[in-house]
Protein backbone atom coordinates (compact mmCIF):
# COMPACT_ATOMS: atom_id res chain seq x y z
CA UNK A 1 0.00 0.00 0.00
CA UNK A 2 1.39 3.38 -1.03
CA UNK A 3 0.86 6.36 1.44
CA UNK A 4 1.76 9.91 0.84
CA UNK A 5 0.93 12.49 3.82
CA UNK A 6 1.90 16.24 4.05
CA UNK A 7 0.90 19.16 6.15
CA UNK A 8 -0.85 22.30 4.89
CA UNK A 9 -0.85 25.65 6.83
CA UNK A 10 -0.94 25.49 10.22
CA UNK A 11 -4.46 24.24 10.90
CA UNK A 12 -5.08 21.74 7.90
CA UNK A 13 -3.72 18.20 7.52
CA UNK A 14 -3.92 16.25 4.18
CA UNK A 15 -3.88 12.54 3.82
CA UNK A 16 -3.47 10.32 0.73
CA UNK A 17 -4.10 6.55 0.79
CA UNK A 18 -4.78 3.38 -1.46
CA UNK A 19 -6.02 -0.01 -1.17
CA UNK A 20 -6.78 -2.68 -3.89
CA UNK A 21 -11.02 -2.69 -4.95
CA UNK A 22 -13.21 -4.61 -3.09
CA UNK A 23 -15.83 -5.90 -5.90
CA UNK A 24 -19.30 -5.63 -4.36
CA UNK A 25 -22.44 -5.78 -6.86
CA UNK A 26 -24.32 -2.27 -7.92
CA UNK A 27 -27.83 -2.03 -8.84
CA UNK A 28 -27.44 1.13 -10.89
CA UNK A 29 -26.84 2.12 -14.00
CA UNK A 30 -24.65 5.36 -13.82
CA UNK A 31 -21.23 3.93 -11.99
CA UNK A 32 -18.96 6.41 -10.75
CA UNK A 33 -15.27 4.71 -9.86
CA UNK A 34 -13.15 6.89 -6.78
CA UNK A 35 -9.50 7.23 -8.70
CA UNK A 36 -8.51 9.63 -6.02
CA UNK A 37 -8.87 10.64 -2.21
CA UNK A 38 -7.41 13.14 0.21
CA UNK A 39 -8.83 15.18 3.23
CA UNK A 40 -7.85 17.90 5.63
CA UNK A 41 -8.15 19.04 8.83
CA UNK A 42 -8.95 22.85 10.09
CA UNK A 43 -9.16 23.46 13.82
CA UNK A 44 -11.73 25.88 15.06
CA UNK A 45 -11.65 27.17 18.48
CA UNK A 46 -15.13 27.83 20.46
CA UNK A 47 -15.33 31.03 22.15
CA UNK A 48 -15.70 29.58 25.64
CA UNK A 49 -15.71 26.02 26.99
CA UNK A 50 -19.39 24.20 25.58
CA UNK A 51 -20.07 21.67 28.17
CA UNK A 52 -22.83 18.85 27.82
CA UNK A 53 -22.59 15.09 28.77
CA UNK A 54 -20.81 16.60 31.93
CA UNK A 55 -17.39 17.51 29.74
CA UNK A 56 -16.22 20.86 27.97
CA UNK A 57 -15.08 21.20 24.34
CA UNK A 58 -12.43 24.16 23.38
CA UNK A 59 -12.42 23.41 20.17
CA UNK A 60 -14.06 21.20 17.33
CA UNK A 61 -11.99 19.79 14.15
CA UNK A 62 -13.74 20.65 10.41
CA UNK A 63 -12.67 17.77 8.45
CA UNK A 64 -12.68 18.03 4.08
CA UNK A 65 -12.97 14.70 2.41
CA UNK A 66 -12.19 14.86 -1.59
CA UNK A 67 -12.84 12.42 -3.59
CA UNK A 68 -12.04 12.52 -7.44
CA UNK A 69 -13.11 9.82 -10.27
CA UNK A 70 -11.40 8.18 -13.16
CA UNK A 71 -13.50 10.75 -15.14
CA UNK A 72 -11.61 13.67 -13.87
CA UNK A 73 -14.65 15.29 -12.02
CA UNK A 74 -14.40 15.99 -8.04
CA UNK A 75 -16.21 16.63 -4.73
CA UNK A 76 -15.42 17.94 -1.53
CA UNK A 77 -17.57 16.69 1.14
CA UNK A 78 -17.42 18.20 4.93
CA UNK A 79 -17.80 16.80 8.20
CA UNK A 80 -17.60 18.50 11.52
CA UNK A 81 -15.68 15.84 14.41
CA UNK A 82 -17.63 15.70 18.12
CA UNK A 83 -15.77 12.94 20.01
CA UNK A 84 -17.49 13.74 23.18
CA UNK A 85 -21.00 13.43 21.23
CA UNK A 86 -20.43 10.18 19.76
CA UNK A 87 -18.56 8.79 22.88
CA UNK A 88 -18.04 10.33 26.02
CA UNK A 89 -16.26 7.78 27.46
CA UNK A 90 -13.44 7.87 24.36
CA UNK A 91 -13.35 11.68 25.00
CA UNK A 92 -13.25 11.17 28.44
CA UNK A 93 -9.58 8.37 28.27
CA UNK A 94 -8.24 11.18 26.17
CA UNK A 95 -7.05 14.54 25.96
CA UNK A 96 -9.24 16.40 23.68
CA UNK A 97 -6.66 16.65 20.34
CA UNK A 98 -5.57 12.56 20.99
CA UNK A 99 -9.50 11.82 20.68
CA UNK A 100 -10.01 14.04 17.36
CA UNK A 101 -7.22 12.77 16.24
CA UNK A 102 -8.33 8.84 16.65
CA UNK A 103 -11.57 9.96 15.09
CA UNK A 104 -9.63 11.24 12.09
CA UNK A 105 -7.62 8.11 11.74
CA UNK A 106 -10.60 6.66 11.35
CA UNK A 107 -12.07 8.86 8.26
CA UNK A 108 -8.37 8.49 6.92
CA UNK A 109 -8.87 4.98 6.75
CA UNK A 110 -12.07 4.79 5.69
CA UNK A 111 -11.10 6.50 2.72
CA UNK A 112 -8.43 4.20 1.94
CA UNK A 113 -11.14 1.21 2.08
CA UNK A 114 -12.76 3.35 -0.62
CA UNK A 115 -9.89 4.34 -3.07
CA UNK A 116 -10.46 2.41 -6.37
CA UNK A 117 -13.87 1.57 -5.51
CA UNK A 118 -16.70 2.03 -7.95
CA UNK A 119 -20.47 2.70 -7.22
CA UNK A 120 -24.20 3.92 -7.96
CA UNK A 121 -24.98 4.24 -4.34
CA UNK A 122 -23.81 6.36 -1.92
CA UNK A 123 -25.78 4.42 0.65
CA UNK A 124 -25.06 1.00 -1.08
CA UNK A 125 -21.18 2.14 -0.25
CA UNK A 126 -21.76 3.23 3.20
CA UNK A 127 -23.49 0.00 3.90
CA UNK A 128 -20.30 -1.83 2.34
CA UNK A 129 -17.61 -0.57 4.88
CA UNK A 130 -19.22 0.59 7.96
CA UNK A 131 -19.21 -2.62 9.45
CA UNK A 132 -15.39 -3.11 8.88
CA UNK A 133 -14.82 0.32 9.97
CA UNK A 134 -16.79 0.47 12.92
CA UNK A 135 -14.65 -2.39 13.81
CA UNK A 136 -11.47 -0.95 12.93
CA UNK A 137 -12.90 2.22 15.23
CA UNK A 138 -12.79 -0.83 18.40
CA UNK A 139 -8.95 -1.03 17.63
CA UNK A 140 -7.83 2.42 16.92
CA UNK A 141 -9.60 3.20 20.09
CA UNK A 142 -8.86 -0.02 22.33
CA UNK A 143 -12.13 0.34 23.34
CA UNK A 144 -14.64 -3.17 22.38
CA UNK A 145 -17.47 -1.17 23.35
CA UNK A 146 -17.19 1.42 20.91
CA UNK A 147 -20.45 3.43 20.53
CA UNK A 148 -21.38 2.89 16.75
CA UNK A 149 -21.62 6.61 16.40
CA UNK A 150 -17.99 7.38 16.32
CA UNK A 151 -17.54 5.77 13.56
CA UNK A 152 -20.76 7.30 11.82
CA UNK A 153 -19.43 10.42 12.84
CA UNK A 154 -16.04 9.91 11.11
CA UNK A 155 -17.64 9.26 8.15
CA UNK A 156 -19.58 12.09 7.29
CA UNK A 157 -17.12 13.99 5.32
CA UNK A 158 -17.03 11.05 3.06
CA UNK A 159 -20.81 10.61 2.77
CA UNK A 160 -21.30 14.02 1.68
CA UNK A 161 -18.44 13.90 -0.86
CA UNK A 162 -19.64 10.85 -2.59
CA UNK A 163 -23.40 12.24 -2.33
CA UNK A 164 -22.19 15.24 -4.60
CA UNK A 165 -19.74 12.87 -6.68
CA UNK A 166 -22.95 11.12 -7.26
CA UNK A 167 -24.34 13.93 -8.34
CA UNK A 168 -22.08 15.74 -10.51
CA UNK A 169 -21.97 12.09 -12.31
CA UNK A 170 -25.68 12.13 -12.88
CA UNK A 171 -26.60 15.57 -13.71
CA UNK A 172 -28.42 16.46 -10.39
CA UNK A 173 -28.84 19.74 -9.30
CA UNK A 174 -31.23 19.74 -6.78
CA UNK A 175 -31.93 18.22 -2.95
CA UNK A 176 -35.19 16.46 -4.10
CA UNK A 177 -33.01 14.80 -7.50
CA UNK A 178 -31.02 13.33 -4.78
CA UNK A 179 -33.28 11.58 -2.60
CA UNK A 180 -33.45 7.47 -3.79
CA UNK A 181 -37.39 7.00 -4.97
CA UNK A 182 -37.80 4.74 -1.65
CA UNK A 183 -37.35 7.46 0.21
CA UNK A 184 -39.34 10.55 -1.32
CA UNK A 185 -42.52 9.83 0.76
CA UNK A 186 -40.35 10.54 4.32
CA UNK A 187 -38.76 13.86 2.90
CA UNK A 188 -41.92 14.78 0.74
CA UNK A 189 -42.22 18.56 2.44
CA UNK A 190 -41.47 21.86 1.15
CA UNK A 191 -41.31 24.11 4.28
CA UNK A 192 -41.03 27.71 3.63
CA UNK A 193 -40.48 28.28 7.55
CA UNK A 194 -38.22 26.57 9.71
CA UNK A 195 -38.07 26.69 13.02
CA UNK A 196 -34.30 27.81 14.23
CA UNK A 197 -33.19 26.21 17.39
CA UNK A 198 -30.83 27.88 19.67
CA UNK A 199 -28.77 26.27 22.40
CA UNK A 200 -29.15 27.50 25.89
CA UNK A 201 -25.83 25.64 27.42
CA UNK A 202 -24.45 25.27 31.13
CA UNK A 203 -23.11 28.48 30.93
CA UNK A 204 -25.82 30.59 28.60
CA UNK A 205 -26.23 33.88 30.94
CA UNK A 206 -29.49 34.61 31.67
CA UNK A 207 -29.18 38.10 29.85
CA UNK A 208 -28.23 35.55 26.81
CA UNK A 209 -31.36 33.96 27.40
CA UNK A 210 -33.19 37.44 27.38
CA UNK A 211 -31.35 38.39 24.58
CA UNK A 212 -32.16 34.98 22.36
CA UNK A 213 -36.23 35.21 23.22
CA UNK A 214 -36.23 38.57 22.39
CA UNK A 215 -34.76 37.91 18.78
CA UNK A 216 -38.11 35.81 18.46
CA UNK A 217 -36.86 32.01 19.12
CA UNK A 218 -39.38 30.16 20.79
CA UNK A 219 -38.41 26.84 20.38
CA UNK A 220 -35.26 26.42 23.17
CA UNK A 221 -32.74 23.41 23.65
CA UNK A 222 -31.90 23.08 27.21
CA UNK A 223 -28.82 21.05 28.23
CA UNK A 224 -28.84 19.49 31.48
CA UNK A 225 -26.83 16.61 33.14
CA UNK A 226 -24.22 18.11 34.89
CA UNK A 227 -21.00 17.35 36.34
CA UNK A 228 -21.37 15.34 39.57
CA UNK A 229 -22.67 12.41 41.39
CA UNK A 230 -26.81 12.01 40.26
CA UNK A 231 -27.88 13.46 43.45
CA UNK A 232 -25.65 16.49 42.59
CA UNK A 233 -26.37 16.64 38.98
CA UNK A 234 -30.24 16.55 39.98
CA UNK A 235 -30.31 19.37 42.15
CA UNK A 236 -27.88 21.46 39.70
CA UNK A 237 -30.41 20.44 36.93
CA UNK A 238 -33.55 21.54 39.19
CA UNK A 239 -31.89 25.15 39.98
CA UNK A 240 -31.28 25.88 36.06
CA UNK A 241 -34.48 24.74 35.12
CA UNK A 242 -36.05 26.79 37.57
CA UNK A 243 -33.58 29.88 36.50
CA UNK A 244 -34.24 29.31 32.77
CA UNK A 245 -37.88 28.71 33.14
CA UNK A 246 -38.29 32.16 35.42
CA UNK A 247 -36.43 34.28 33.13
CA UNK A 248 -39.00 32.81 29.92
CA UNK A 249 -42.64 31.66 32.24
CA UNK A 250 -44.52 34.95 30.61
CA UNK A 251 -43.32 34.93 27.14
CA UNK A 252 -45.39 34.24 24.45
CA UNK A 253 -45.26 32.98 20.70
CA UNK A 254 -47.65 32.77 18.05
CA UNK A 255 -45.80 29.66 16.60
CA UNK A 256 -47.12 26.68 19.47
CA UNK A 257 -50.35 25.43 19.79
CA UNK A 258 -50.47 26.61 23.62
CA UNK A 259 -48.76 30.20 22.67
CA UNK A 260 -46.04 29.70 24.91
CA UNK A 261 -41.89 29.04 24.48
CA UNK A 262 -41.11 25.36 23.72
CA UNK A 263 -38.11 23.43 25.86
CA UNK A 264 -36.63 20.65 24.66
CA UNK A 265 -34.77 19.11 27.20
CA UNK A 266 -31.23 17.33 26.25
CA UNK A 267 -29.98 15.42 28.85
CA UNK A 268 -27.19 13.17 27.05
CA UNK A 269 -27.76 9.86 29.10
CA UNK A 270 -26.76 11.23 32.20
CA UNK A 271 -29.37 9.90 33.92
CA UNK A 272 -29.21 6.64 35.41
CA UNK A 273 -32.46 5.74 36.67
CA UNK A 274 -36.00 6.76 35.78
CA UNK A 275 -36.73 7.81 39.43
CA UNK A 276 -34.40 10.61 39.02
CA UNK A 277 -36.19 11.69 35.73
CA UNK A 278 -39.31 11.79 37.60
CA UNK A 279 -37.97 13.54 40.21
CA UNK A 280 -37.01 16.14 37.89
CA UNK A 281 -40.37 16.27 36.01
CA UNK A 282 -42.05 16.42 39.57
CA UNK A 283 -39.68 19.41 40.05
CA UNK A 284 -40.82 20.79 36.75
CA UNK A 285 -45.06 20.09 38.04
CA UNK A 286 -43.78 22.67 40.77
CA UNK A 287 -42.59 25.64 39.04
CA UNK A 288 -45.24 25.68 36.30
CA UNK A 289 -42.41 24.47 33.53
CA UNK A 290 -43.82 20.99 32.57
CA UNK A 291 -46.52 22.15 29.91
CA UNK A 292 -43.63 23.64 27.77
CA UNK A 293 -41.51 20.43 27.63
CA UNK A 294 -42.23 19.64 24.50
CA UNK A 295 -39.51 17.10 24.30
CA UNK A 296 -36.85 15.03 26.42
CA UNK A 297 -33.62 13.79 25.09
CA UNK A 298 -31.87 11.14 25.57
CA UNK A 299 -32.04 10.84 29.26
CA UNK A 300 -30.57 7.11 30.12
CA UNK A 301 -27.59 5.80 29.26
CA UNK A 302 -27.69 3.73 26.07
CA UNK A 303 -27.64 0.33 27.76
CA UNK A 304 -30.55 0.93 29.84
CA UNK A 305 -32.86 -0.26 27.16
CA UNK A 306 -36.07 0.18 29.74
CA UNK A 307 -39.16 0.93 28.59
CA UNK A 308 -40.17 4.40 28.77
CA UNK A 309 -43.94 4.57 27.83
CA UNK A 310 -44.82 5.37 31.56
CA UNK A 311 -42.76 8.65 31.08
CA UNK A 312 -45.40 11.61 30.72
CA UNK A 313 -43.47 13.60 27.99
CA UNK A 314 -41.87 13.00 24.93
CA UNK A 315 -39.05 10.88 24.64
CA UNK A 316 -36.19 11.51 21.82
CA UNK A 317 -33.61 9.44 20.80
CA UNK A 318 -31.04 10.71 19.19
CA UNK A 319 -27.29 9.28 20.01
CA UNK A 320 -29.10 5.66 20.64
CA UNK A 321 -30.72 5.80 17.20
CA UNK A 322 -27.43 4.92 15.49
CA UNK A 323 -29.21 3.18 12.64
CA UNK A 324 -32.98 2.62 11.51
CA UNK A 325 -31.74 -1.13 14.04
CA UNK A 326 -31.28 0.62 16.49
CA UNK A 327 -34.19 3.12 15.42
CA UNK A 328 -36.98 0.43 15.62
CA UNK A 329 -35.65 -0.97 18.59
CA UNK A 330 -36.25 3.13 20.57
CA UNK A 331 -39.36 3.36 19.45
CA UNK A 332 -40.53 -0.05 20.50
CA UNK A 333 -39.30 0.89 23.96
CA UNK A 334 -41.72 3.62 23.46
CA UNK A 335 -39.59 6.62 22.43
CA UNK A 336 -42.20 9.42 20.36
CA UNK A 337 -39.45 10.99 18.80
CA UNK A 338 -36.22 11.40 16.89
CA UNK A 339 -33.90 13.55 16.55
CA UNK A 340 -32.05 13.46 13.44
CA UNK A 341 -27.78 14.30 12.55
CA UNK A 342 -27.34 13.72 8.80
CA UNK A 343 -24.49 16.36 9.79
CA UNK A 344 -23.38 13.15 12.43
CA UNK A 345 -24.39 10.06 11.35
CA UNK A 346 -24.57 10.50 7.67
CA UNK A 347 -26.93 11.64 5.05
CA UNK A 348 -27.14 7.96 4.21
CA UNK A 349 -28.19 6.65 7.68
CA UNK A 350 -29.88 9.58 7.94
CA UNK A 351 -32.53 8.56 5.43
CA UNK A 352 -32.76 5.28 6.91
CA UNK A 353 -33.32 6.32 10.17
CA UNK A 354 -35.85 8.45 9.36
CA UNK A 355 -37.89 5.99 7.07
CA UNK A 356 -37.82 3.63 9.47
CA UNK A 357 -39.22 6.50 11.77
CA UNK A 358 -41.75 7.94 9.76
CA UNK A 359 -43.16 4.31 8.49
CA UNK A 360 -44.27 4.28 12.15
CA UNK A 361 -46.14 7.70 12.35
CA UNK A 362 -42.94 8.60 14.61
CA UNK A 363 -42.19 12.50 14.25
CA UNK A 364 -38.48 13.51 13.42
CA UNK A 365 -36.96 17.35 13.52
CA UNK A 366 -32.76 17.93 13.08
CA UNK A 367 -30.27 17.92 15.54
CA UNK A 368 -27.13 20.00 15.46
CA UNK A 369 -23.19 19.12 16.00
CA UNK A 370 -22.61 22.75 16.56
CA UNK A 371 -21.23 21.79 12.97
CA UNK A 372 -19.67 25.19 10.53
CA UNK A 373 -21.80 26.98 8.21
CA UNK A 374 -21.89 24.48 5.20
CA UNK A 375 -23.26 21.55 7.04
CA UNK A 376 -25.91 23.32 8.75
CA UNK A 377 -27.34 24.48 5.17
CA UNK A 378 -26.94 20.03 4.47
CA UNK A 379 -29.15 19.92 7.67
CA UNK A 380 -31.67 22.25 6.66
CA UNK A 381 -32.54 20.50 3.63
CA UNK A 382 -33.91 17.47 5.22
CA UNK A 383 -35.35 19.61 8.21
CA UNK A 384 -37.24 21.09 5.54
CA UNK A 385 -38.53 17.91 3.79
CA UNK A 386 -39.86 16.01 6.90
CA UNK A 387 -43.72 15.86 8.36
CA UNK A 388 -44.59 18.67 10.66
CA UNK A 389 -43.71 18.11 14.36
CA UNK A 390 -46.20 18.51 16.60
CA UNK A 391 -47.47 21.55 18.20
CA UNK A 392 -45.97 23.78 16.05
CA UNK A 393 -47.88 23.93 13.26
CA UNK A 394 -46.57 23.53 9.69
CA UNK A 395 -42.96 24.53 10.40
CA UNK A 396 -39.69 22.62 10.17
CA UNK A 397 -37.41 22.22 13.13
CA UNK A 398 -33.87 23.13 12.77
CA UNK A 399 -31.23 23.25 15.66
CA UNK A 400 -27.97 25.35 14.74
CA UNK A 401 -25.52 26.43 17.65
CA UNK A 402 -22.68 27.44 15.61
CA UNK A 403 -22.99 31.48 15.24
CA UNK A 404 -23.17 31.04 19.63
CA UNK A 405 -20.02 28.92 19.82
CA UNK A 406 -17.40 29.70 17.38
CA UNK A 407 -15.07 31.95 17.74
CA UNK A 408 -14.74 32.77 13.99
CA UNK A 409 -18.31 31.77 13.06
CA UNK A 410 -18.37 35.09 10.33
CA UNK A 411 -15.24 33.84 8.99
CA UNK A 412 -16.15 30.19 8.68
CA UNK A 413 -19.79 31.63 7.11
CA UNK A 414 -18.01 33.64 4.66
CA UNK A 415 -16.46 30.30 2.96
CA UNK A 416 -20.77 29.29 2.27
CA UNK A 417 -20.91 30.77 -1.29
CA UNK A 418 -24.80 31.42 -0.86
CA UNK A 419 -23.75 33.51 2.68
CA UNK A 420 -25.78 36.43 2.05
CA UNK A 421 -28.84 34.30 0.51
CA UNK A 422 -31.79 35.08 3.05
CA UNK A 423 -32.10 31.33 3.97
CA UNK A 424 -29.16 31.22 5.63
CA UNK A 425 -30.29 34.37 8.20
CA UNK A 426 -32.60 33.56 11.16
CA UNK A 427 -35.86 36.20 11.13
CA UNK A 428 -37.48 36.06 14.20
CA UNK A 429 -36.58 32.40 14.75
CA UNK A 430 -37.43 31.16 11.69
CA UNK A 431 -35.30 30.26 8.56
CA UNK A 432 -37.56 31.18 5.49
CA UNK A 433 -36.88 28.88 2.63
CA UNK A 434 -38.64 29.76 -1.01
CA UNK A 435 -38.73 28.70 -4.12
CA UNK A 436 -35.38 29.54 -4.71
CA UNK A 437 -33.92 27.61 -1.72
CA UNK A 438 -35.44 24.00 -3.44
CA UNK A 439 -34.09 25.00 -6.87
CA UNK A 440 -30.81 25.36 -5.28
CA UNK A 441 -30.39 23.16 -2.56
CA UNK A 442 -29.65 26.09 -0.39
CA UNK A 443 -26.56 26.11 -1.99
CA UNK A 444 -24.91 22.84 -0.83
CA UNK A 445 -24.18 22.14 -4.72
CA UNK A 446 -21.95 24.94 -5.44
CA UNK A 447 -17.89 24.84 -5.13
CA UNK A 448 -16.56 25.99 -2.07
CA UNK A 449 -13.14 28.01 -2.72
CA UNK A 450 -11.90 27.98 0.60
CA UNK A 451 -11.69 24.77 1.22
CA UNK A 452 -10.94 23.78 -2.24
CA UNK A 453 -7.78 25.58 -1.55
CA UNK A 454 -6.78 23.05 1.62
CA UNK A 455 -5.96 20.63 -1.29
CA UNK A 456 -4.04 22.87 -3.33
CA UNK A 457 -0.18 22.68 -2.64
CA UNK A 458 2.74 25.17 -2.83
Amino acid sequence: MNRRSFLKGSGAICAMGFLPPVNFSINCSSQITIAEVASAVEREPLKSSFGFKGGYLSELWQIASCLKSDSGYHSIGLGTQSVLWSDARIFAAHSEPEGNQLMYTLTRRALQMIKGETFSSPIEMIENIYPELYDIGKKITGNPNLRKTFALNALVSIDNALWLLYAKGNGITTFDQLIPDMYKPTFSEKHERIAAIPLISYNTTPAQLKETVDAGYFFLKIKIGQQGTQSEMLQKDMARLTEIHNILKYSQTSHTENRKLSYYIDANGRYESKETLLRLLDHAQKIGAFGQIAIIEEPFPEEMDWDVSDIPVRLAADETAHTDHDTLQRIQLGYRAIALKPIAKTLSMTMKIAKAATDNNIPCFCADLTVNPVLVEWNKNVAARLKPFPGIGNLGLLESNGSQNYKNWNKMQSYLPASDEPWVKVDAGLHQTKTKYFETGGGIFDELPHYENLFKQN
